[in-house]
């Protein structure tokens, strides 16, 4: 391309292809400057051996490009003042995961996981494989329902302060629900006012453990179905309702007839746990008040192992 003095304008970004063009349109001009004879067409008889570029400046953004050309008797000098783009934008940083979906694979594939950026969040889907299928039955027989799930364990009492609410964290470990209670003790009172002196009468007896159950409902769900148990505190009691995965139907193998589905019904497993609270009688109660108020830590360690007796004897 011919050589364009008016190129590149004010403020303009710099472009590697036109830039190359100037400078090839400016060698072109230069091999087209006549040489002659000393004192020919203006010539001393010397003639243009090569082009040198003697400095390239970093100029600041906004800033026009600048050049400028001297002669030293055989070559062409050339300095240049490019200026440099603008800086860059940050991108914000990311601070948001999003869950998509969670896909459940076949027994023996890989657990994956799937993500992609949306320009703000990185979004994730999971597979995960379920569980292998459990045997059959021996001789064809059909495997049937699995046994009722009549098992309960309490792994702990935790005390909470008196504005925070109760709640009772449940699990099952394959063979029985596992339950820890969180129950909120009581306000301090304030102090009453000063009765008449009346004659000495004898400390009351400490009221029964919170040992109260309720089982609301057994609900059966499909083989590949997660167990889990629902619970609730009205104040006295602890309310349960169990969600129980029934057993895979085994294939029949020719020679067995299919069993009759295995049944629960609420009376019977109230029936089961009826005597669950009599464990607790062997626990003697703390009939003593504390000495100090607040309590000391000693009086405290007194009440832990109080608690570890009544959670031991209500184990089954």
């Amino acid at each position: 391309m011919p050589f364009d003095p008016t190129y590149p304008p004010t403020n303009a970004e710099i472009e590697s292809a036109p830039l190359r063009g100037q400078f090839n349109g400016l060698k072109d001009l230069i091999d087209t400057i006549p040489v002659g004879p000393p004192g020919q067409n203006g010539s001393d008889g010397t003639s243009v051996t090569g082009a040198v570029i003697d400095n390239t400046t970093t100029l600041n953004p906004g800033n026009p490009a600048e050049a400028s050309v001297s002669w030293d008797g055989a070559n062409v000098r050339f300095t240049f003042g490019i200026p440099r783009g603008q800086d860059g934008v940050s991108s914000p940083p990311i601070t948001s995961f999003i869950v998509d979906g969670v896909n459940t694979l076949n027994p023996g594939d890989n657990a994956t996981v799937q993500t992609s950026f949306d320009g703000a969040s990185v979004r994730m889907l999971f597979g995960i494989p379920r569980g292998s299928d459990g045997t059959n039955g021996s001789n064809g027989n059909d495997g049937g329902q699995g046994p009722p799930f009549t098992n309960f364990i309490v792994d702990g009492v935790n005390m909470l302060n008196p504005t925070d609410p109760a709640s009772v964290q449940s699990n099952f470990d394959g063979n029985a629900v596992r339950i820890i209670f969180n129950i909120p003790r009581g306000f301090a009172g304030n102090d009453g006012a000063a009765g008449t002196p009346g004659s000495n009468g004898s400390d009351g007896a400490q009221g029964p453990p919170f040992t109260n159950f309720i089982v609301d409902g057994v609900n059966m769900l499909n083989p590949s179905d997660p167990a889990s148990v629902q619970t609730t505190f009205d104040g006295s009691f602890v309310h349960m309702v169990f969600n129980i995965p029934r057993g895979f139907t085994g294939n029949d193998g020719g020679s067995g007839p299919q069993g009759s589905p295995g049944e629960v019904t609420n009376a019977q497993l109230s029936s089961a746990i009826s005597g669950t609270s009599n464990n607790s009688n062997v626990v003697s109660t703390l009939d003593t008040p504390f000495a100090n108020d607040p309590p000391t830590l000693a009086d405290l360690e007194v009440m832990r192992a109080k608690m570890n007796e009544l959670i031991n004897a209500l184990r089954r």
